[in-house]
């Protein structure tokens, strides 16, 4: 009887104590790691093409129906005055959110600083991107998210005036979520 009792206790407890695990993106986690665009290309901004493409380091903030974040991209090339950076903001607001995954719609404004191209001509450039589009969240545990990103990308660079363009982009991203 003692034994039955004393497993009964044990049974309890453990039940009792247990909670439901909250995946990464719960409300107030932070996740910081980083994303790298993928596809896409080139951008052609008229008088010269750029590519666009940078990896780099993100930071997320969830607030539970939405999410945003930063990123900070670098590229140091071969060869003098080159280097690209990238600076910018994102929002995606969930439409669809389960225990471990979240779809969510918004998109990217982001801000290049891009490194001279050709040799015989100064064409460094500015460029303000903006990317409207999705992106799909699945947390492969509770704290570790794998995105991915897809949308259009929407360029002015400053080259001999403005030049507008735009393409499909796609990008792809680690986070671990601290709560």
């Amino acid at each position: 009887m003692h034994k039955q009792l004393s497993a009964v206790l044990a049974v309890m407890t453990l039940t009792l104590g247990a909670s439901v695990a909250s995946a990464g993106g719960s409300k107030g986690s932070i996740g910081i790691g980083a994303e790298a665009t993928i596809g896409g290309g080139p951008v052609d901004f008229g008088p010269f093409t750029l590519d666009t493409r940078l990896g780099g380091l993100s930071a997320n903030y969830d607030m539970g129906e939405f999410h945003l974040g930063g990123f900070l991209g670098f590229a140091d090339n071969d060869g003098d005055d080159n280097t690209d950076v990238a600076i910018g903001g994102r929002f995606y607001y969930h439409l669809h959110s389960s225990a471990m995954a979240d779809f969510g719609v918004g998109g990217t404004l982001g801000l290049g600083f891009f490194g001279d191209r050709n040799p015989t001509v100064d064409n460094n450039a500015t460029v303000l991107l903006l990317e409207p589009g999705f992106q799909v969240r699945a947390f492969v545990a509770s704290n570790v998210a794998l995105s991915f990103s897809a949308g259009l990308t929407l360029g002015l660079a400053d080259a001999d005036g403005v030049a507008v363009s735009g393409q499909s982009t796609g990008s792809a991203g680690f986070h671990y979520y601290f709560f």
